[in-house]
């Protein structure tokens, strides 16, 4: 099964990314970081998505976040779903911190239970066909809205969303120009995706 090993992300200040994501998150393994001036504006099409156990948690990654630099794009909140909130660091990237539990069950932690990368999509249904042919196998599927990939052991879970709906859902408005500013480390060799974006074998990904 087709899996992802790393996601790195184009920033243009290397050094001042390695200090934001260490203090924010804690992310040395499964987040990479490679200097790139590639023109971008808007939204991205992608998120990043924390899932960790309580709102404690949740509170505590956003407020290293916001210490570290990051911008408030949703303040945490409680939800049909559970609670959380969105923030986007220095270099542009946005992450979105949740928990399904609507109530504390003990103190705060820096544990992050799951990375997911959500892909923001024209057709959900065409990217879907497209990476089942590419080896992932599709672990949740709503109708034309959400398809969830099983993540098996990798360490980033693979999630598609159609765009508008994800920059609905994360504060932002939809368009965006340029380069994703992301690339997908996996073992399904290189390749770009309909809305383009890129992965690199896992091997490239690892050795940068």
């Amino acid at each position: 099964m087709t899996s992802i090993a790393s996601v790195t992300l184009d920033v243009a200040d290397l050094a001042a990314a390695q200090r934001f994501y260490t203090a924010a998150f804690g992310l040395d393994e499964q987040i990479r970081l490679r200097a790139s001036d590639a023109p971008t504006s808007g939204f991205r099409g992608f998120t990043l998505a924390l899932t960790v156990a309580q709102p404690a948690t949740v509170d505590s990654l956003i407020g290293t976040a916001l210490d570290a630099g990051a911008t408030s794009l949703k303040p945490a909140a409680k939800s049909l779903w559970g609670y959380g909130g969105v923030v986007q660091a220095p270099d542009g990237t946005i992450w979105k911190i949740a928990t399904s539990a609507k109530k504390d069950s003990g103190p705060a932690t820096r544990q992050i239970d799951e990375i997911v990368l959500l892909l923001g999509v024209a057709d959900v249904a065409a990217s879907k066909r497209f990476y089942v042919e590419r080896g992932l196998a599709v672990a949740k599927s709503f109708s034309r809205m959400y398809v969830e990939f099983a993540a098996g052991s990798s360490p980033v879970k693979l999630a598609l969303y159609r765009r508008r709906a994800l920059a609905r859902d994360l504060g932002v408005t939809p368009d965006g120009t340029g380069s994703h500013r992301l690339t997908i480390g996996g073992d399904a060799g290189q390749f770009t995706d309909p809305d383009g974006f890129a992965w690199e074998a896992a091997s490239l990904a690892t050795a940068k």
